[in-house]
């Protein structure tokens, strides 16, 4: 299975010398100069942001539900900074790398809704680095966010949103490891497209179309390789049912990595959990609105997720 191969990978990576090997494979693969030098000096850094990020996962999973989000948000960032020892060796190059990357808005006292509320993306930190140097966002399609479209993008929380919304927000569309997508034919009319525009806006998400097929109320679309776990959107893994997703509605179409949309969440969450202690408690102790359900989903998923996401995007690294 998948999920036990990433982390079997991730204890395989628990020396020095095996992540020393790993990132001078990793520096060789992509040419660069003082390979052994390299890989020498950051193996320490490595293996610790890796040994300290998930440290800070297990920490979070035996937490009370309080300081979770804290936990998830820094064991992510010392994984992705472990990501980015793979494909740039003198990170952080500069002081403004260090920050977060992103920001949170004033939040109104009444009346405030998680769901509704926005992140915005800055223009250096942490976050767009990772976009540009991990998942090859040049320039994102958007400046400020909302928590419901991203959460919207996580496939576990699908029969959540069908709960409270009666109502799909993704659907089902393919298999691990399976080399066809099988579309329900009514997700044109939803975008507005014809067949042919459909079909070209996924091609730039997808591996080689090699056909497609109408068939049952459906558009099969034939790929000359299977979909990844690692695919940007609008392909989402369902880790437990190890099935892709794709978005039911155009408005929540979007190519962000689901990694990226977690670490937006978990940014503001934890934001949250350090400056509004007086609204995260009412949340967590009286569970006044829909907001607690799906916050408490999220984080039960992106506690092993994201590890396996990440452990899966240095695998990659290994094997490509």
């Amino acid at each position: 299975m998948i999920k036990k191969k990433i982390f079997d990978f991730l204890q395989y990576l628990s020396s020095v010398h095996t992540s020393q090997k790993f990132l001078e494979s990793c520096y060789q693969k992509q040419e660069m100069d003082d390979v052994n030098l390299n890989s020498y000096e950051n193996s320490y850094r490595f293996l610790y942001y890796l040994q300290h990020g998930l440290q800070f996962y297990q920490a979070g999973q035996a937490s009370m539900m309080t300081v979770k989000p804290i936990m998830y948000f820094y064991g992510m960032v010392h994984l992705l900074k472990a990501c980015l020892l793979t494909c740039r060796p003198q990170y952080p190059e500069n002081t403004s790398m260090l920050a977060h990357g992103v920001s949170t808005r004033k939040r109104k006292k009444q009346q405030y809704s998680f769901l509704q509320d926005e992140v915005k993306v800055q223009h250096k930190g942490l976050f767009p680095y990772i976009c540009k140097h991990l998942y090859h966002f040049e320039q994102l399609s958007f400046e400020k966010t909302n928590m419901d479209q991203l959460l919207a993008t996580i496939p576990e929380l699908n029969s959540l949103y069908q709960f409270h919304r009666g109502k799909d927000v993704l659907v089902p569309v393919s298999h691990y490891q399976a080399e066809q997508i099988v579309l329900p034919y009514q997700l044109l009319d939803d975008y507005h497209l014809t067949e042919n525009n459909f079909i070209a806006k996924l091609s730039n998400c997808l591996p080689t179309i090699k056909q497609t097929v109408q068939k049952n109320g459906h558009l099969e679309l034939f790929l000359d390789e299977p979909l990844s776990p690692s695919s940007k959107g609008p392909f989402y893994f369902h880790l437990k049912e190890q099935t892709f997703y794709f978005p039911a509605k155009r408005h929540l179409f979007s190519t962000s990595n689901e990694v990226m949309n977690h670490y937006l969440l978990l940014y503001n969450l934890s934001m949250i959990c350090r400056y509004e202690t007086e609204w995260w408690g009412d949340l967590l102790h009286t569970l006044p609105t829909e907001d607690y359900p799906f916050i408490k989903q999220f984080l039960d998923v992106t506690a092993t997720k994201i590890p396996f996401l990440l452990g899966l995007f240095l695998y990659q690294q290994k094997n490509d």
